[in-house]
């Protein structure tokens, strides 16, 4: 059974950031729009107070997270344990996309190990922590994080990275404005 907590517990929180995968849910306010829900992974999530979360958003084909966000703010984080106990945790809130150039972009940014695919930093203030036994949530054992990315990154140089960005990340599946192209430059 679901329960609410006042804050992101030390106990929960240390719990959080061994997680090895979080799941990302946005949706835009057209009731005909597109919900998204995205894998994220890497070492790219962080707890910054009992409210309050960051984590580092990588260069993909789509960029419904930072379109919804810039429309509506609501945001969800969900993380589940496949390994050890159950456990499901649900972090609901209100998410900025914080771009080069926010006075919070730098200082966040630092937290994190550098990555050339890094686009935005998804900063979070939570309004909502719950958590839920997740029994039904089979055991996988994690082999390791996936250098698709870093290889990638690697091969395209930073200005073809821009490229990509100005391309496929200015707006979302719904037409929905995403990074101006002053905040395509790599993180």
């Amino acid at each position: 059974m679901s329960k609410q907590h006042e804050n992101i517990g030390p106990e929960m929180a240390e719990w959080i950031v061994k997680q090895k995968v979080f799941f990302v849910g946005t949706a835009p306010l057209s009731a005909t729009g597109h919900m998204n829900i995205s894998p994220k992974g890497g070492d790219s999530f962080r707890v910054l107070g009992p409210m309050e979360v960051v984590y580092q958003d990588y260069t993909g084909s789509g960029v419904e997270t930072v379109a919804h966000l810039r429309e509506n703010g609501r945001i969800i984080i969900m993380f589940c344990a496949f390994e050890g106990a159950p456990q499901i945790v649900r972090l609901h809130g209100r998410g900025t996309a914080l771009t080069p150039g926010h006075p919070k972009y730098e200082p966040l940014l630092s937290l994190f190990p550098a990555h050339a695919g890094t686009r935005a930093l998804i900063h979070i203030q939570v309004t909502r922590v719950s958590d839920s036994c997740g029994y039904a949530v089979p055991f996988y054992d994690f082999q390791g994080p996936r250098e698709t990315l870093n290889r990638w990154t690697a091969q395209q140089g930073p200005k073809k990275v821009i490229e990509y960005r100005a391309l496929k990340n200015r707006k979302s599946i719904d037409g929905l404005p995403a990074l101006e192209a002053a905040n395509t430059a790599p993180g």
